[in-house]
């Protein structure tokens, strides 16, 4: 399931929105930065830096982001957010990158389950 472009943050003027609201979290694959904005669904960009490796890794990266995105829409709140991989993050598995997203999404209360799994 891939992600509708309605629900990602394309523009730059967004991102510097989120960015300046200066609520982040962070663990040692991820940073997120949140902005609570009054909309119906939640919307979401991705930064991946050079420093990860070259265009095949990072659009890996990004792809890896997206797919676990998507398996945790239905537990997202309705709130812009900036995923931004950390070095170490290329080493991972799809696994390994969902628990890591996973932690980072509940601890800025972005990912809100009903069970606990």
């Amino acid at each position: 399931m891939a992600i509708k472009k309605i629900y990602r943050v394309k523009r730059s003027k967004d991102f510097d929105q989120i960015f300046a609201a200066k609520h982040s979290f962070a663990n040692k694959k991820f940073v997120v930065y949140t902005l609570n904005a009054e909309q119906p669904h939640f919307r979401v960009g991705l930064s991946v830096s050079k420093k990860l490796g070259h265009a095949v890794v990072r659009n890996r990266i990004k792809r890896l982001i997206r797919h676990a995105v998507a398996e945790f829409a239905p537990h997202l709140k309705n709130e812009d957010f900036v995923i931004i991989a950390r070095v170490g993050i290329q080493e991972l598995n799809f696994e390994e990158v969902k628990k890591n997203l996973k932690h980072i999404l509940k601890l800025s209360k972005i990912y809100v389950d009903g069970e606990n799994d």
